[in-house]
C-alpha cells in the first residue's frame, strides 16, 4: 500500500489558518528590521528608511550589489522550509513585509532600500528564528530516554503515513514537543498510554495502537491462522432483530467455541465481564483474540437461556470461503445457483474464491451469489484481486488523500474468470472495509445486483507499522471512493434491493429459502438476478 509523505513545511493556507496574534507579528517584524539596519536604532531605522533620509540609509555604493526582492524570497523560503515549527509564525509576516516594500518600489520611493545585502537579510532571519525557536526546541538526543524514542518512533510513523495532513486540525509537530515535555514516559505502560492519547487526538477509531500480542495476532490472522476462540461475529440485527450484543455467525469446526457448544445465532452479551451492548465488532474481535493458552470469559445467550463459558484460546486455521450448489426445481436458466460465502480477506481469499467458482462450474452452475454479510474486511489487495475475478474492465476503486485522487485500481481482464454469469451480492451492516470496496465496485460497474441493507461505512484504508519493541500501529493511510466517486465513509454502500427480514445467513438456509416458495424468506430465483 502506497503512503503519502508529509512535507516538512507548512503550506500558506495552513499558516493563514493558524496565524499568530498581531502583537506577535509586530514584534517579529521589528526584530527583522533591526537586524537588517543594525547601525540605527530600531524605530528610527524603520521610519527614516521608508522616508529615504540620508543620514540613516546606507549608501548606493554599499547597497548596489544586493539582489532583487524576487531573488531574495526564494532563498529565504528555502531556509524557512527547514524549520517547520516557524513557518506558521513567519510565513505570513515575511510575505506582508515584501508586499509592502514591493509597493514602495513600484512608485519609486524604495530604490535604495530594496537593495539590502543578502547577508544582512540572512542575519535578520537567523535572529528571528533563534528567538522563535527557543519555545520549540526538542530535547537533545542525549536527554531522550528509551521510552521517549519509542514515542517518537510512533509519532514519525503517523507523521509520514497519515492521510489527513492537517492531523485533525492541529500542529502535529507542536503536539510532539508538548508530549515529550509533559507526558509521563518512565515505564513501557506509560509510554503506551502516551501513544494512545496521541492517536486519540486524530479522532479516527481505525488509527489505533497495537500491543505486541495484538500485532502478532493481527498478522497471523491475515496469513490464514488466528489465535482466538474460532468465532466469526457480526451484528445481531442480521439474525433475530435483537438490538444489542454481538452475534455469532459461525463457529470454526474443531475450535474452542464449537467444542463448548456455541452455535450460529447465539448472542455474546459480555466478554471478560465487559458488556457488548455498545461494543463495536472490531473491538469485540480484538477482545476475543489473544495469546495462545490464555482464557476468555464469555456470557452467551442461546435462545431464552444465558450461560457463562470460559474458553482457552488456540491457533485456529481460517478458511475464508464456504460454497455449495443450490438446485431450484422448476427454474430453467437459474436451476443451479452457486452460493459462495466469503468470511474474510486473508491472503488465501482470492485463490479460495477462484477455486470455488471452478468447482461450482464443474457442477454446471450458471449463476452465482456472493455473500459478504458480516465480512469485516481484511487485506486490501485481496479485495482488489477478487473484484478482478468478476470484472473484465472498469474502475474498482479510487484511492484518495487530502489532496484528492492519488491512485486508481482497474480491471483489465487478465485475472477474470467469471465476467459474464449473472451475479448477486449480499450485504448487511457487518459488511465493512475491503468487503465494501468489492461490493461498491460490482454495483457501480453494473456487474452485480446488491441485496441487503446499507453496509458499515468504513471508507478508509489502514496500513500496519511495527515498532521496535514489537508493538505497532494501524494507521489510516488513505480514504477511498467507489467507481461512481461515492465516499461511503459512515454511510456505507446502499444496496439495490432489500432482503427479507428473516433471510438466513448460512448456506443451507439460503438454499432452503430459494426452494420453498411459501417461506417468508423466499426470493424468486428467476427475479433474483434481474437488474431492472
Amino acid at each position: 500500500m502506497a503512503t503519502c509523505s508529509r512535507p516538512l513545511f507548512v503550506s500558506a493556507s495552513a499558516a493563514s489558518s493558524a496565524s499568530p496574534s498581531r502583537a506577535c507579528l509586530g514584534r517579529l517584524h521589528t526584530v527583522a528590521v533591526v537586524s537588517i539596519w543594525e547601525p540605527c536604532p530600531p524605530l528610527r531605522a524603520a521610519a527614516c528608511c521608508f522616508a529615504q533620509t540620508k543620514h540613516c540609509c546606507r549608501s548606493t555604493k554599499c547597497l548596489a550589489s544586493g539582489p532583487s526582492v524576487s531573488r531574495l524570497t526564494r532563498p529565504i523560503k528555502r531556509l524557512l522550509s527547514r524549520y517547520s515549527s516557524l513557518m506558521i509564525v513567519m510565513h505570513c509576516n515575511i510575505s506582508r513585509f515584501y508586499q509592502a516594500i514591493s509597493a514602495l518600489h513600484q512608485d519609486g520611493r524604495s530604490k535604495h532600500f530594496m537593495s539590502v545585502g543578502f547577508g544582512h537579510m540572512v542575519l535578520g532571519m537567523v535572529l528571528v528564528m533563534s528567538i522563535s525557536a527557543a519555545s520549540y526546541t526538542t530535547p537533545s538526543s542525549s536527554a531522550l530516554t528509551e521510552e521517549n524514542l519509542l514515542f517518537l518512533e510512533a509519532w514519525r510513523a503517523v507523521d509520514r503515513a497519515y492521510y489527513d495532513k492537517s492531523f485533525n486540525g492541529q500542529s502535529w509537530f507542536r503536539y510532539r514537543e508538548n508530549a515529550l515535555r509533559n507526558e509521563p514516559m518512565n515505564t513501557r505502560e506509560e509510554t503506551y498510554a502516551a501513544i494512545k492519547k496521541m492517536l486519540s487526538t486524530l479522532d479516527d477509531p481505525f488509527t489505533r495502537f497495537l500491543e505486541p500480542e495484538k500485532l502478532k495476532s493481527l498478522r497471523s490472522g491475515t496469513q490464514g491462522a488466528l489465535t482466538g476462540v474460532g468465532l466469526s461475529i457480526g451484528y445481531p440485527m442480521a439474525i433475530n432483530g435483537s438490538p444489542s450484543g454481538v452475534a455469532v455467525m459461525t463457529a470454526t469446526p474443531g475450535g474452542p467455541a464449537e467444542k463448548a457448544g456455541i452455535l450460529p445465532g447465539d448472542i455474546i452479551l459480555a466478554i471478560d465481564n465487559r458488556s457488548t451492548e455498545d461494543m463495536d465488532i472490531y473491538d469485540a474481535a480484538e477482545r476475543l483474540q489473544g495469546p495462545e493458552g490464555s482464557s476468555v470469559d464469555l456470557s452467551i445467550r442461546s435462545g431464552p437461556s444465558t450461560r457463562h463459558v470460559v474458553l482457552t484460546r488456540q491457533t485456529v486455521t481460517l478458511n475464508p470461503v464456504r460454497s455449495r450448489m443450490c438446485e431450484i426445481p422448476g427454474a430453467k436458466d437459474s436451476s443451479k445457483i452457486g452460493y459462495i460465502k466469503l468470511t474474510t480477506f486473508n491472503q488465501n481469499a482470492a485463490e479460495s474464491v477462484r477455486e470455488a467458482i471452478k468447482t461450482l462450474r464443474d457442477n454446471n452452475v450458471k449463476s452465482f451469489v456472493l455473500d459478504l454479510r458480516n465480512n469485516s474486511g481484511g487485506l486490501f489487495p485481496e479485495g482488489i484481486q477478487i473484484a478482478k475475478i468478476w470484472m473484465d474492465k472498469g474502475v474498482i476503486v479510487y484511492i484518495c488523500d487530502s489532496q484528492g485522487v492519488r491512485d486508481i485500481y482497474e480491471a483489465d481482464g487478465a485475472d477474470t474468470i467469471a465476467a459474464s454469469e449473472p451475479l448477486v451480492v449480499l450485504v448487511n451492516k457487518g459488511t465493512a472495509s475491503a468487503s465494501e470496496i468489492l461490493a461498491g465496485a460490482l454495483k457501480d460497474n453494473k456487474r452485480a445486483v446488491v441485496y441487503g441493507e446499507p453496509t458499515y461505512g468504513k471508507g478508509k484504508i489502514q496500513s500496519v507499522f511495527g515498532l521496535s519493541d514489537g508493538s505497532g500501529l494501524a494507521v489510516t493511510v488513505a480514504r477511498y471512493e467507489t467507481p461512481a466517486h461515492t465516499d461511503i465513509d459512515k454511510v456505507g454502500v446502499i444496496p439495490d434491493r432489500p432482503l427479507p427480514a428473516s433471510f438466513p445467513t448460512d448456506e443451507d438456509g439460503f438454499c432452503s429459502c430459494l426452494r420453498d416458495s411459501t417461506a417468508p424468506c423466499n426470493l424468486n430465483a428467476v427475479q433474483l438476478f434481474a437488474k431492472s
